[in-house]
């Protein structure tokens, strides 16, 4: 499988006859490519190339004296099998906003709806356009609402937009982007166990801490975020129970109950303690979500927060054990 799009760089000089011979004959032999006039300009020394394939994939190259960067949702030629990669971060500046917006411009064609969340289009961009999760991945933000129920897409991508737009997680952006994966079929369930984690920071960030994803401890594992304030430096790990198809009173309560164990008695048990266990409930219906509040039910480790969000952007929840962390600036609590 196809990872989140990055760039490869050669350090070698490409002449037009390079390019036409390394890149373009393969591609065409392999899969139809056509060189087409990249639909921006990029500015500098720099000289430009955009590929289409016949199945839809596109690529991109930047080449100046000395070097040249490679980007594109298909086969790599030969020629640049070996290279290293880099992030978007890592590159040139003017290459980075150059294949941003030949990109995104991309996507938007496709994707026309899109093009009113610009902030969410460019965070999940390295997937949106990725190899083997570009159909997926829009696909679940289009047709399954990222996971919330008995919502429209609009509503929820909304959502995500108006956090995603504080650049609170930019910096981290090739990571949680990549959470989404880069399968070629919607995986519903750990796609909105990905989204969870984008939720948990929204949530610790209107509490009034910087939030850290990807924490390695000492087990060899990582957690999911290191929240942190003023006086305070607190672990959290976030999971996501999904509805049962029961939609008995114990149902909802069970599905909690259950999931929470999975990840106390794995990874937080090996862990040892010390972290704060997020139960997300969002996947959960008006009345499976009435069952949980009703009940409030234990989840087998202390402390945890366990809360339903609503892509309207209320969210309400209860807490098991004493919590260190100050919520109720996000969390409308029921204790």
């Amino acid at each position: 499988m196809a990872r989140p799009l990055r760039f490869r760089y050669s350090p070698q000089s490409w002449s037009d006859g390079r390019v036409h011979n390394d890149i373009l004959q393969p591609l065409q032999s392999n899969i139809g490519a056509q060189s087409v006039s990249p639909w921006f300009k990029i500015g500098g020394d720099w000289q430009t190339h955009r590929f289409e394939m016949a199945n839809g994939d596109v690529a991109l190259f930047a080449r100046a004296d000395g070097g040249a960067y490679w980007m594109g949702n298909t086969e790599t030629p030969s020629a640049l099998w070996k290279t290293d990669k880099f992030g978007w971060r890592e590159v040139p500046s003017p290459v980075a906003r150059w294949a941003k917006r030949e990109l995104t411009a991309t996507l938007h064609e496709a994707e026309p709806w899109l093009a009113d969340y610009p902030h969410l289009s460019w965070f999940f961009l390295p997937v949106f356009m990725s190899k083997d999760g570009r159909e997926s991945t829009r696909a679940f933000f289009r047709e399954h609402s990222a996971g919330f129920p008995d919502a429209g897409r609009r509503e929820t991508t909304r959502f995500f937009e108006d956090f995603l737009s504080t650049g609170v997680l930019d910096e981290y952006r090739h990571v949680m982007s990549g959470k989404l994966g880069t399968s070629d079929h919607v995986d519903r369930v750990r796609m909105s166990a990905a989204m969870a984690e984008f939720i948990a920071a929204k949530i610790l960030t209107e509490a009034g801490y910087d939030v850290v994803p990807e924490i390695e401890v000492t087990t060899g594992h990582s957690l999911d975020f290191r929240a942190e304030g003023t006086e305070t430096n607190a672990l959290v790990e976030v999971t996501r129970p999904q509805p049962p198809v029961n939609r008995a009173a114990a149902g909802p309560v069970a599905a909690v109950r259950d999931t929470a164990e999975t990840k106390t008695s794995g990874q937080l048990a090996e862990h040892g303690g010390g972290a704060t266990l997020f139960v997300d409930c969002s996947s959960f219906r008006d009345d499976a979500w009435a069952a949980v509040r009703g009940e409030q039910p234990d989840v087998r480790h202390r402390p945890a927060v366990v809360y339903r969000t609503r892509p309207n952007g209320h969210v309400e929840g209860y807490r098991k054990g004493a919590v260190p962390l100050e919520l109720a600036d996000a969390i409308e609590f029921l204790d």
